[in-house]
């Protein structure tokens, strides 16, 4: 698949590799990315032979968060004509601009999610505003040194809730911590992300490819269905009403899982002491 401002590589063993492919720009989010991501998504949604994602940047900042140039247009008259309309609303063209935008984004984030795959995200540099949102939908965070994390929004008279920060935020650290940092739009740097918990793993930047690789490698040697149910059951964990809806959630799940023939060939290679082969679906 060719995109404007992502790159995306479906290796042979399953892994997809997404690479954020505006350096120049800082990969700032802009309107193309927008759609870029959405199409890429789209397809990951229906597509099975991949099995695990790697969402990574090129360049020295993982993402500045949403372009400022488009955020001028925005403002202006001049946006693509998507954005001029925005259903039924009787407001100036200029909000519904922004509502548009706001709710293309955001729904970026809900498709992160949606798909089957486990995303692991390896950050250097920044993380800002919406990159920052972008690490908090995946599933695991690998990070060098030189990684930060903010969202300034707070600063410039918005709120700190935004693409789905305030969901995801206070549900990784907890409410008290989440609540400093968006109350403040400070910056977290490697270190105290590892500290909290946001970090699964602090690696040297030259590392975090090959350390991400390795954990997917992993993930590749576990049941195919059984990777997806457990994405299901953990996204619809997060708001859950009682232990016991999860209970049956789970219940059904494993019921699934105990019908397939991934279930046949991990037993045996368990038994046989060996690695599972499952094939690539």
């Amino acid at each position: 698949m060719n995109f404007e401002t992502i790159k995306f590589e479906l290796q042979e063993d399953g892994i997809g590799i997404l690479t954020l492919n505006r350096p120049d720009n800082l990969n700032a989010i802009n309107f193309q990315m927008v759609e870029d991501l959405h199409k890429l998504y789209d397809h990951l949604m229906i597509n099975l032979d991949c099995r695990v994602v790697i969402l990574k940047a090129a360049g020295r900042v993982f993402c500045a968060g949403s372009d400022l140039n488009d955020g001028n247009i925005l403002r202006s008259k001049r946006k693509p004509e998507q954005y001029k309309r925005f259903y039924y609303l009787d407001v100036p063209e200029v909000i519904k601009g922004k509502m548009y935008y706001q709710w293309r984004i955001t729904q970026i984030v809900v498709k992160m999610r949606k798909i089957t795959q486990p995303i692991i995200a390896i950050i250097h540099g920044p993380a800002s505003g919406g990159g920052f949102a972008f690490t908090m939908a995946c599933d695991i965070r690998i990070a060098s040194e030189g990684a930060r994390f903010n969202n300034a929004a707070i600063k410039l008279g918005l709120s700190g809730g935004d693409v789905a920060t305030s969901y995801f935020l206070p549900r990784l650290i907890g409410m008290s911590r989440a609540a400093e940092i968006l109350y403040t739009g400070r910056t977290i740097d490697a270190k105290e992300a590892e500290k909290i918990g946001y970090i699964f793993k602090l690696v040297e930047e030259g590392k975090l490819l090959d350390t991400a690789l390795e954990f997917a490698r992993d993930l590749l040697r576990k049941s195919p269905l059984g990777l997806r149910m457990t994405k299901q059951v953990l996204n619809l964990s997060l708001d859950s009403p009682s232990l016991e809806t999860m209970l049956q959630l789970e219940n059904s799940s494993q019921i699934v899982c105990f019908s397939s023939k991934d279930l046949n060939e991990g037993a045996t290679a368990f038994l046989e002491k060996r690695e599972p082969k499952y094939p690539l679906r």
